[in-house]
């Protein structure tokens, strides 16, 4: 078997989230640690791209925070992750939707998937 593989098993932090795909509307809640206090901090967004393989699996959120686009790329085995919520679907054509980043107000929207 090859090291590497072997090594990132062992290291493997093994948590359940729920499944989520680009144009879904999530809240992850991430640790921030400040000195010797620990807190959590939700981060609701939108879902840009979802990167990567089996261990090191990334995802990209993006928000509006004012007039201002913000993104943030997590690790989806961070153990500074304490959850993901999914708050929509979103009805998407793409696994990579880059043309967001260019569009603001009603345009930015994204149609919610009925099921």
């Amino acid at each position: 078997m090859d090291l590497i593989k072997l090594v990132e098993k062992e290291f493997a932090v093994n948590k359940e989230h729920p499944k989520f795909s680009a144009g879904d509307t999530i809240t992850v809640s991430y640790k921030i640690i400040e000195g010797n206090k620990e807190r959590i901090q939700n981060f609701r967004g939108v879902v840009i791209q979802i990167k990567g393989g089996e261990n090191n699996k990334t995802f990209t959120v993006r928000k509006m925070s004012g007039n201002i686009g913000v993104e943030r790329i997590f690790p989806l085995d961070s153990p500074f992750i304490d959850s993901i919520q999914v708050n929509k679907r979103g009805k998407v054509r793409r696994k990579r939707i880059f043309y967001l980043r260019g569009r603001t107000g009603k345009k930015a929207r994204i149609k919610e998937k009925r099921f």
